[in-house]
């Protein structure tokens, strides 16, 4: 079974299914596991410079003329190519991924009988369905049942360690300008890794707020992971907050990576609500 993906958290289920040898293409953002998708052909790209744009210029542009799916650029020649027998896609977010009608589209222009799948978690438990449903497809529903598992263990752990804990209240963030919480999966999240969550609730689709809003929220702990930013580009960006109103009366401020751990819905998740419990509760913020 060839196997294209179109989606970096469906990459990362391809990769924890031991199926990374029938990825026959990938997005450009696809980054996981390293170096292992270095000889995946790339079959979309962005249509934008996201290293050249300012946070607010990348935000005018996905709400401007782009409007989501013409941000990205899917090569129906290197997708021909692949010859693909299932790919993989979503239809959550028209600005996270080369959306769901433009795959169909492309698709059915091809010849072959060839499966598209969408994945469009939006909780943990829905990330862990994906991982059973991608099994099925893919014919490994054994490795996914076992992989969830796992999953489903360390999560478990997660919540044992922060029982009978003060439980701060965490805010995070997932774009800087303007101001967005990370709803989604990323409540659940925190939720687990012993946080109380707030601005967003699990699953909710969020919506820009104001910075009043974060301090009115009273957070003893803020999370910043705007979404496709590595840290390095978080921290470049940081003075758009630094000197706000009431900025150093929040006890505790962190970058993270949210690509990697908390804005894709693939099984690091886990890992990010890891590096939550570490973050939260060492040393432990004031709490109500």
């Amino acid at each position: 079974m060839r196997i294209v993906s179109l989606l970096p958290a469906a990459t990362d289920f391809v990769a924890a299914l031991g199926l990374l040898p029938s990825l026959a293409g990938r997005t450009h953002e696809c980054d996981w596991p390293p170096g292992a998708l270095d000889d995946v052909p790339v079959v979309t790209s962005s249509t934008i410079d996201h290293d050249a744009l300012s946070s607010r210029e990348i935000s005018a542009a996905v709400g401007g003329e782009h409007r989501g799916s013409a941000l990205y650029s899917l090569d129906a020649t290197l997708l021909a190519a692949a010859e693909p027998d299932v790919v993989l896609t979503q239809d959550l977010c028209d600005v996270c991924a080369v959306s769901y009608r433009q795959v169909s589209e492309t698709v059915r222009a091809m010849d072959g009988d060839i499966r598209v799948v969408s994945l469009e978690p939006r909780t943990l438990g829905g990330i862990f369905t994906c991982l059973a449903t991608l099994g099925d497809v893919l014919g490994v529903p054994e490795r996914a049942a076992a992989e969830a598992r796992l999953l489903q263990e360390r999560l478990d752990a997660v919540r044992a360690r922060g029982a009978g804990r003060p439980r701060p209240r965490v805010a995070a963030i997932e774009w800087l300008d303007p101001l967005w919480p990370a709803g989604h999966w990323v409540p659940e999240q925190i939720e687990a890794a012993g946080g109380v969550p707030l601005l967003a609730a699990a699953g909710e689709h969020t919506r820009p707020i104001t910075w009043d809003a974060v301090v009115a929220a009273r957070p003893d702990v803020l999370l910043l992971m705007p979404c496709g930013f590595p840290p390095e580009r978080t921290e470049a960006e940081l003075h758009l907050l630094t000197g706000l109103p009431g900025w150093g009366d929040i006890p505790a401020v962190h970058v993270l990576d949210g690509p990697a751990y908390f804005n894709r819905p693939g099984p690091r998740v886990v890992d990010g609500a890891e590096i939550l419990a570490d973050l939260i509760h060492a040393p432990s913020p004031p709490t109500d």
